[in-house]
């Protein structure tokens, strides 16, 4: 893998991963509090047959954090960046919680460059409006305790029976983000409508999620009447 960096529209450094050299090219987008480095596999899986790129969003991994507002909408602008810096004509983007709203705010700004979006374990509904006075609060309760804020995030998205060493790895990688941008990304949440970009749309939408939380099949498709759930 090759690492690469770009600035992302507010001059933020955003870093990145790349194999291979096909002309279509996979785009991972992590989700909140992790890094690039949750997609390593799939370079070596699929570099053959694409050209691979992973990112680090603003905040995250290697990128910079001298960011004012850290909304999905600003998420999106950091894929569009790497997209931008590379040249991306054909694009597949495939985004992690987190990074299922920030691939469709990306497609939405480079248009028919992308082909697809694929969300894995993200989305599981639409037509939320993310409340603000509970953004603030969660991100006051990580203020607050960290520790605490992050074992009960974890308890909330992994199996009770995760293994040891998994849970343990994904902490770490989970902790490494600052609590200054834990809690900026978390009150910029606040408002978000979790439909209203996805409605513009023009591209395919595929979900693979998970069994941790249940995916409302019927709400997906009043805002995305073509989306598919893979089973």
């Amino acid at each position: 893998m090759l690492s690469q960096t770009t600035a992302s529209f507010d001059g933020v450094r955003i870093v990145y991963s790349m194999s291979g050299a096909a002309e279509t090219v996979l785009v991972f987008i992590h989700g909140g509090m992790s890094d690039r480095s949750f997609w390593d596999a799939q370079h070596e899986f699929f570099a053959e047959r694409f050209r691979v790129i992973a990112l680090d969003l603003a905040g995250h991994g290697e990128s910079g954090l001298n960011r004012k507002v850290w909304g999905i909408p600003e998420f999106g602008h950091d894929v569009a960046a790497v997209m931008n810096a590379e040249h991306v004509s054909r694009a597949v983007l495939i985004g992690n919680s987190l990074g299922g709203p920030a691939a469709i705010e990306a497609s939405l700004l480079t248009g028919t460059r992308v082909i697809a979006v694929i969300g894995v374990d993200t989305f599981h509904d639409m037509g939320r409006t993310m409340d603000s006075n509970q953004m603030l609060e969660t991100a006051e309760a990580w203020q607050r305790d960290f520790k605490g804020s992050m074992d009960q995030m974890l308890a909330m998205l992994l199996h009770p029976d995760t293994e040891t060493s998994l849970y343990e790895d994904i902490r770490r990688r989970m902790s490494r983000m600052p609590i200054d941008a834990v809690c900026a990304m978390f009150r910029s949440f606040g408002g978000y409508d979790t439909a209203e970009s996805a409605r513009k749309l023009s591209v395919p939408v595929r979900c693979i999620n998970g069994d941790r939380f249940p995916t409302d099949v019927a709400k997906i498709r009043r805002t995305l009447p073509d989306a598919r759930m893979p089973r």
